[in-house]
């Protein structure tokens, strides 16, 4: 009988050192491939248990892209929690009489990412302005002999940070990030080709919002045939100027493209006076804003004559109000889907201002650190790498495939981890994703909960395989759907990481690559 165990026990390990090495095997055969001759490749594959099933130059370091997200999202689910919510203030200077506010009225943010976006995840911004009027209403308030301020001073510091490259500073992408964010920090125009005289002209029309005391140039041109969208905006915080230079397409069709604005607070306290306007409560002073430490009214050309009385110490100011956000594990999950920059960087910034009183990236960072350092991950994990911003925008960023999987395995213990989850998406669903693995069985994509990360010759993959057995719930449900995932599932789900850096093959050939590989691990699994 003795001999029988030793022979099962003895079957047993050498099935698992098979699997073992058949995926060393693939992980080698991808790093080795034609695709990805010239480029550097980082692999590790591990179980929830701890068991290392493949690594390739994993200890390497390497610039992450949008992998930033899984850590921003999971470190802030860890610390704040998620149920955390931001906190939008009505506040008021001066005083009121007979129905008049004589002074100011502040919409104080307090880092919403989603104030005024048009996403599902958000209140509609009809309802939001609701609220606010309601709290005006309730104190008295009727007009307003002042000024309307859009007060973003809750995050101090850079909107952007300082490493990103200045051709993405104006995209919707690198909008950067405000106490008072609004409509996710963008600017929208419908961009369309017109023919006259059998001459092609570039039509660029400003749909949402309208930003008419923004001096906006346009210096862009029709593109040839497949050139697609190839146009930029460049601005900054510092005047209300921007031009948008490149080309558009002329095959590429009517499309809306978005760039950055850098002045959020401005434009809602702009649409918040007009909304109050329609509901017969008016405002004399106008909209106004906090720029560079200093009052500042934002117009085609600077004013002559600034908003007086504005500039306040927030804490002397009269807080009649607010309003909450959505559930951080909402705005995770939109984060994550969407790969969304604005939310990512706000939460590294809350990270700071919550944690250590400041939000400049630089305080920031010593935040996310110190609360990584906390979670139980190795030294030699951690050893080199760099945190630069929370979205991955930055080049600088520098992260390995094993800090990678024991940051992923450290978020297992975290008490939010079916929230993290729950946030991430799957190859062929919806999201950034939506175009990985379309040729796999449902049942197999729904199993691998992953975040992508690209940029010009970076792309890289890391989270989560499921069991075969594990129990999914429908999409669209709710983190609480996965329940309390026992220890002994979590021992069995592989843990994985993925990095190419430097890599000249185009899309079309990185990813099915990649997706062969995803796929080969579930399918082992």
């Amino acid at each position: 009988m003795t001999k029988i165990y030793t022979i099962i026990a003895f079957l047993l390990v050498a099935v698992q050192s098979f699997g073992q090495n058949s995926l060393q095997q693939k992980a080698e055969a991808l790093a080795g491939g034609e695709v990805f001759c010239n480029a550097a490749v980082g692999i590790k594959v591990t179980t929830g248990g701890g068991d290392i099933l493949a690594e390739h130059n994993s200890r390497k370091m390497f610039t992450p892209a949008s992998n930033m997200k899984l850590i921003s999202t999971g470190v802030a689910l860890h610390s704040l929690g998620a149920d955390y919510r931001f906190r939008t203030q009505i506040a008021y200077d001066g005083h009121i009489s007979d129905g008049v506010l004589h002074g100011n009225l502040y919409i104080v943010g307090g880092a919403d990412p989603v104030t005024g976006s048009k996403d599902t995840v958000a209140t509609a911004l009809t309802e939001t302005f609701k609220g606010w009027e309601k709290v005006l209403r309730a104190a008295g308030i009727g007009a307003i002999e002042g000024h309307i301020v859009g007060d973003g001073r809750w995050l101090d510091g850079m909107m952007e940070e300082p490493t990103w490259l200045w051709e993405d500073v104006g995209t919707y992408y690198g909008s950067g990030v405000s106490g008072l964010n609004f409509y996710e920090n963008m600017i929208s125009f419908n961009a369309n080709v017109r023919f006259s005289d059998n001459k092609a002209g570039l039509e660029l029309n400003q749909t949402y919002p309208q930003t008419s005391w923004m001096d906006i140039r346009k210096e862009c041109t029709v593109g040839e045939k497949s050139s697609g969208d190839r146009l930029y905006m460049y601005t900054s915080d510092l005047a209300p100027v921007a031009v948008i230079r490149g080309t558009y397409g002329i095959d590429r069709g009517k499309k809306r493209v978005d760039f950055s604005n850098k002045f959020p607070e401005y434009t809602c306290a702009v649409y918040f006076k007009n909304y109050l306007a329609q509901r017969g409560i008016t405002c004399t002073g106008g909209a106004a804003d906090f720029k560079l430490k200093r009052e500042w009214m934002p117009a085609k050309a600077l004013a002559d004559s600034l908003p007086e009385g504005i500039g306040t110490d927030g804490d002397s100011l009269k807080i009649i109000g607010c309003t909450l956000s959505p559930s951080l594990a909402r705005i995770v999950r939109k984060t994550n889907y969407e790969s969304n920059n604005l939310c990512a960087e706000t939460l590294l910034r809350t990270l700071g201002k919550e944690l250590k009183g400041k939000s400049s990236y630089e305080i920031a960072r010593l935040a996310m650190n110190d609360i990584i350092n906390s979670m139980g991950m190795s030294s030699r994990q951690s050893e080199g790498i760099r945190i630069q911003d929370g979205s991955g925008l930055s080049r600088q960023n520098l992260i390995s495939p094993d800090f990678m999987c024991g940051f992923l395995a450290a978020m297992m213990d975290s008490p939010c981890f079916e929230d993290y989850l729950w946030s991430l998406p799957y190859p062929g669903g919806d999201g950034s994703l939506s175009y990985n693995m379309k040729e796999y069985d449902p049942s197999l994509r729904r199993r691998i909960r992953v975040k992508s990360g690209s940029m010009n010759g970076v792309r890289c993959y890391s989270g989560y395989i499921l069991p075969a057995d594990f129990h999914l719930p429908p999409d669209g449900s709710s983190p609480e759907a996965f329940g309390q995932i026992p220890q002994q599932v979590k021992d069995r789900i592989i843990i994985f990481s993925i990095m190419t850096n430097n890599c000249t093959s185009p899309t079309w050939k990185v990813r099915p690559e990649l997706d062969k590989f995803m796929g080969e691990l579930a399918g082992d699994h």
